[in-house]
């Protein structure tokens, strides 16, 4: 039976999650992929034991995580009956709904009440969890009304099914619409799930980071802060079997990886090197650098992944020059 190491919150920096009270840890764990139906429950477990005994309080899913759909959010729910259960109150477990899993109309996504009170009732049943800390909207549907999309996440709270909401993948444009809606009701709206890394920086474009750290007082969650495994470190040189790029089902293509983008990944790597840590690291701390964002979530394939990406918390600051290098490396025009 697994006991949780006393010792766990030693090392770890929380973060409040925007203007609410609610404080995430710098790095969470997402089961986007490696948890699923597909997978080994053994090692699952030793991920998910291995980052909280680490201070990874936070666990993310999605109804459509696995595969197939919805098994990370039942081997999740194994865990929790099991070996997890007595920390139920130091984990903070969100999911969403979105991007669909069901047959027939109603189950194939979109921000509908219909679909989103289903997809809520459904991965609480998966899970075998009373209530979800944060329940997403997975992505902005424009064949539904906002303001219906935005009403079902309210009734979520109301029914005691979430205890705050988020949305992933809005805009900023939609993000306004969102939070102007979601503060009328007071409904406890903290953050917002984008996708964010040195090598994706369509939030600082968009204007979405600034509103919504600035204007919006919500939390910023990163997910694929390592570009899909570009960032990993682990394709310097080539494409390894086992990884991401080479599974066919994987949303990381090895034909997504030029020559070009290698030679950044490298000329990245040395900037890594001569700060003392793994491009993993870098790549983790340069989305934490500004504090706009509450949390980094990372994947993992096996724990020491887990446990090297941890060392990134030990240097998240970066010199004007360094972020400058970082920047023309990028082919980003630097402020």
């Amino acid at each position: 039976m697994y006991t949780a190491k006393k010792e766990r919150y030693g090392e770890m920096t929380y973060n409040y999650c925007g203007k609410s009270g609610l404080k995430l840890p710098a790095i969470s764990l997402g089961l986007w992929h490696n948890f699923g139906g597909v997978n080994v429950m053994e090692n699952i477990k030793d991920m998910l034991f291995c980052a909280f005994d680490n201070g990874i309080t936070h666990f993310d899913l999605a109804d459509n995580y696995g595969p197939p759909g919805g098994s990370a959010e039942s081997n999740l729910g194994v865990v929790m009956s099991k070996e997890l259960r007595p920390y139920r109150d130091e984990l903070i477990i969100s999911s969403k709904a979105g991007y669909g899993n069901w047959s027939g109309p109603y189950g194939g996504g979109g921000g509908s009440r219909k679909y989103l009170l289903a997809g809520v009732d459904q991965s609480l049943k998966r899970t075998g969890l009373d209530y979800f800390d944060i329940f997403y909207s997975h992505r902005y549907d424009p064949e539904t009304p906002i303001e219906e999309t935005m009403l079902a996440l309210d009734q979520m709270v109301r029914s005691g099914k979430a205890l705050y909401v988020g949305i992933s993948n809005y805009k900023k444009a939609e993000t306004e619409q969102a939070h102007k809606i979601l503060k009328e009701l007071k409904t406890p709206f903290i953050i917002h799930q984008p996708c964010y890394s040195m090598l994706d920086r369509w939030i600082e474009e968009d204007g979405l980071k600034d509103f919504a750290a600035n204007e919006a007082g919500l939390g910023i969650i990163a997910f694929s802060p390592l570009a899909q495994g570009m960032l990993s470190g682990r394709y310097l040189n080539g494409i390894p079997s086992d990884s991401r790029a080479a599974i066919p089902s994987g949303f990381l293509q090895s034909a997504d990886i030029t020559a070009e983008k290698l030679e950044v990944v490298r000329k990245l790597n040395d900037v890594a090197q001569n700060r003392g840590q793994t491009l993993a690291q870098m790549a983790l701390a340069w989305v934490l650098r500004d504090g706009k964002v509450t949390s980094v979530l990372i994947g993992a394939s096996r724990r020491e992944q887990i446990l090297e990406n941890l060392g990134a918390l030990k240097n998240t600051a970066f010199t004007k020059e360094v972020l400058d290098a970082i920047d023309a490396i990028c082919g980003v025009t630097s402020n």
